[in-house]
């Protein structure tokens, strides 16, 4: 009988959702959906000063933008403490952890003490030592405490599916905190309890949690379940080869999403952070991704967020993707939703969108059809402003243009070289000035594409504008 092949996603809601957790949202999403399995998402939110409702629908949101759809959830460890109470009690009656009544004060300065003569302190159990009357008569006497499990002597090994064997000796690891004094579960415990509950059979994640696993291992076979299959993803750095955060520049989802970039460039993007298809690919549609992806090509190494290749991919998603989808992504951003109600919107975005990177770029480069107010580049004007003779040709121009039956690129483009060729004149004496006339600026798509969309009435307005400032 064939695996049910179970992952989970479980960020944490006490901030946004960061480009490393989107990452790892992602590839147990495409693993899940490679082997036709489950992907569940959970919640851990089980820290109540830091956990907001806000942060959870900023993560959810962030997740179904990038079309991340789960199966099973969202599933909120707030709601689940019971759970996780009981389980730590019955490790408790089997004798597999114990009740911890140090107090938090003395634990620092015990801690505080041994590092400054050791380097390195452990918990001495203390508490472990303590007989069944002594527990009772501080339950008795209602005193807080917590419950530590007991890490056995030995070493735990794993086969992790990214790095391979990975091998840790239990001397190096506390009796750790399963259930606080407040009752609430540390995150060893509340991660197993809930993976065993929902039956999860592979856990993808980030290299920072290697170091828990054997702990959460120990956990499993305390429960006599067996673990979960793991693998540790690379960590994500910045330019400057350190672990990507604020400094860096934008970190979050919905950052990059205000920013424009596309959802489906931002998951080809982060798929490529620490997987390859084995070629030299670098497009792909969220399809493509699921049926590529092998955690066998997940590399071990760090991977570094490029932010200009990012720019570059999202401009390849902007010129290649349909029109109407750029449509339908391009809406937010424009300053005045208006623009959209033109005819020639449509042609107007096709027209520009080739030379953007993100969609907030694409929005100011369209500009130039609806502010009519605008400054000339200074340069610009200074070199046509040195042309002799300029104003009469532009005046004849105008006139040329004024009595143009067809509006179209060709027409246009035919006019102008006939034009010049009467006059004696290279194309581009005029080429220049009218570009800088209907736009302000001295480069941007081709001229006639651009007077074709622009359209014949603000062509001739603009022009006139322009020659009046001569």
């Amino acid at each position: 009988m064939a695996e049910n092949i179970r992952l989970r996603f479980a960020p944490s809601p006490t901030g946004y959702l960061h480009v490393g957790g989107a990452r790892t949202a992602l590839y147990n999403f495409l693993y899940a959906r490679k082997k036709n399995g489950a992907f569940v998402l959970r919640i851990e939110d089980t820290d109540t000063q830091r956990s907001s409702e806000e942060m959870t629908h900023v993560i959810l949101n962030s997740m179904k933008w990038l079309g991340l759809n789960w199966d099973e959830g969202p599933f909120y460890q707030s709601r689940r403490l019971h759970l996780y109470q009981q389980a730590a009690l019955r490790l408790v009656d089997q004798g597999k952890a114990y009740r911890c009544f140090c107090k938090p004060e003395e634990l620092n300065t015990r801690r505080d003490a041994g590092m400054k003569a050791n380097g390195a302190w452990k918990y001495e159990r203390l508490c472990f030592q303590l007989s069944p009357e002594d527990t009772q008569k501080k339950l008795d006497a209602g005193e807080p405490h917590a419950i530590r499990f007991i890490v056995p002597p030995g070493r735990t090994q794993f086969q992790d599916l990214i790095h391979g064997e990975i091998s840790l000796d239990h001397g190096s690891i506390d009796d750790f905190v399963l259930l606080r004094s407040d009752r609430h579960p540390t995150y060893h415990l509340s991660v197993v309890v809930d993976d065993i509950d929902m039956k999860i059979t592979h856990v993808i994640r980030g290299d920072d949690h290697i170091s828990n696993t054997p702990k959460q291992i120990l956990l499993y076979e305390a429960f006599q379940a067996e673990p979960p299959a793991f693998g540790h993803l690379p960590l994500i750095l910045g330019p400057d080869k350190k672990r990507l955060s604020k400094r860096h520049g934008s970190v979050a989802v919905e950052e990059y999403r205000n920013q424009g970039i596309l959802p489906e460039t931002l998951v080809n993007f982060l798929a490529l952070l620490g997987w390859n298809p084995g070629d030299e690919r670098e497009i792909f549609s969220l399809q493509e991704l699921i049926q590529e992806f092998d955690l066998k090509r997940a590399g071990g190494s760090n991977a570094v967020f490029d932010l200009k290749k990012l720019q570059w991919m999202n401009g390849r998603y902007l010129s290649s993707s349909s029109l109407q989808r750029i449509l339908q992504a391009l809406e937010p951003f424009l300053p005045d939703p208006g623009w959209m109600n033109h005819p020639d919107f449509p042609q107007r975005v096709d027209l520009m969108r080739t030379r953007a990177v993100t969609l907030v770029e694409l929005a100011q480069m369209l500009e130039i059809f609806y502010i009519d107010e605008f400054a000339y580049d200074s340069k610009g004007m200074e070199k046509v402003r040195k042309e002799n003779n300029l104003q009469p040709f532009l005046q004849e121009l105008i006139t040329a243009l004024e009595q143009l039956a067809q509006w179209q690129v060709a027409d246009l483009e035919a006019l102008l070289r006939t034009f010049t060729e009467q006059k004696g004149i290279k194309a581009a004496v005029l080429i220049h000035p009218l570009r800088l006339a209907v736009s302000g600026k001295t480069s941007g798509p081709g001229l006639f594409e651009l007077l074709h969309v622009m359209g014949k009435q603000q062509t001739i307005q603009r022009l006139n504008r322009f020659l009046a400032g001569l």
